[in-house]
């Protein structure tokens, strides 16, 4: 507990450590690569691939079955066969993450809006904090034992207050955060889905790239060490060590996405990203230019050639005064 303005603030247990501080470090250099990059605005086709891997990750965690190939037929309507809850969940998954932008990270009303939407249909009281006690078990083990049910809704206030006001960089918060809502349990179930999930509606608020960052493909990949590392956490009393192996996670997806976008974009990625930025504006060349350095000007007026010719610029005017809007 901290004392500020003579209130008494919240501020759950963890201590930075140097390896917390080299990972964030580390973190911020690969975003301003990202930065320099574009990468903040990717190409439609790698923003749909990274949410399917996200989605399809994040449920595989909880025991869904369906494949990335799967889930990418169900957003394209095709009839897909698999048990109906497994498909129930990534629609509900699809429908939720689709309305991250509507979300306020700091608002408990709309984390249970969220949990109402991805829960829907598959528990009976989805978009409700649980007020019942409950213990996560495995096998015949109690691996964690819950906060009293009545406890919930102070608990989440208290941490949503950490979040909305305590001066920690966001990159650290979003990780108590998750540590923290895993802890307290704060629904009967879909809490896993819905902390991770929420860590990403909290880095987007600073950093756009972790909208399409499919952090969760790397939990999955290292699914065992993530619930062994929340039960230390737990057993210890503070999130740390939890603190250190998500900064791992977020640290490795960036190089991920680095290293996959390491090759010369083509005109149709280029295209796609300025159209991100012009919107419904009207642009010159130059304004094209400017948003790629790294071309020539002979590459600049192909790319706008080409996208006039395919029809998805209209172009205004001639040689110099030429204009173009999407």
């Amino acid at each position: 507990m901290i004392l500020s303005n003579d209130t008494i603030m919240y501020k759950p247990p963890y201590q930075i450590t140097p390896e917390i501080l080299q990972l964030v470090t580390a973190i911020h250099e690969r975003l301003g690569e990202v930065n320099a990059s574009h990468l903040y605005q990717q190409p439609t086709t790698l923003r749909k691939r990274n949410r399917i891997r996200t989605i399809q990750s994040s449920l595989e965690i909880e025991g869904n079955t369906l494949t990335e190939e799967q889930i990418t037929a169900l957003l394209e309507n095709k009839r897909v066969i698999a048990p109906k809850k497994d498909l129930l969940e990534v629609q509900n998954a699809i429908a939720v993450y689709e309305k991250l932008h509507d979300f306020n990270p700091y608002n408990l009303k709309d984390i249970e809006a969220a949990h109402g939407i991805l829960m829907k249909g598959l528990v009976a009281d989805a978009g409700r904090l649980r007020i019942r006690n409950v213990g996560i078990v495995q096998g015949a083990e109690l691996k964690h034992m819950a906060p009293d049910g009545g406890m919930v809704k102070g608990l989440m206030n208290d941490l949503l207050g950490y979040l909305k006001t305590d001066k920690e960089l966001l990159l650290i918060k979003s990780c108590v955060f998750h540590y923290e809502f895993e802890y307290i349990h704060p629904f009967v179930d879909g809490n896993g889905r819905m902390g991770r999930l929420w860590q990403t509606l909290i880095l987007m608020q600073q950093y756009l790239v972790f909208e399409f960052l499919p952090v969760e493909l790397l939990i999955k990949e290292n699914q065992e060490r993530y619930y062994k590392v929340l039960g230390h956490s737990d057993r210890i009393g503070h999130s740390t060590p939890f603190i250190e192996f998500m900064l791992h996670m977020i640290l490795k997806a960036l190089e991920n996405l680095l290293k996959a976008q390491n090759r010369t974009l083509t005109t149709s990625d280029r295209v796609d990203l300025f159209k991100i930025k012009a919107g419904n504006k009207q642009f010159s060349r130059k304004d094209y230019l400017n948003h790629f350095k790294e071309i020539s000007q002979a590459t600049a007026s192909r790319d706008l050639k080409w996208a006039v010719d395919k029809k998805i610029l209209k172009k205004y005017g001639d040689q110099n005064q030429t204009t173009y809007r999407f």
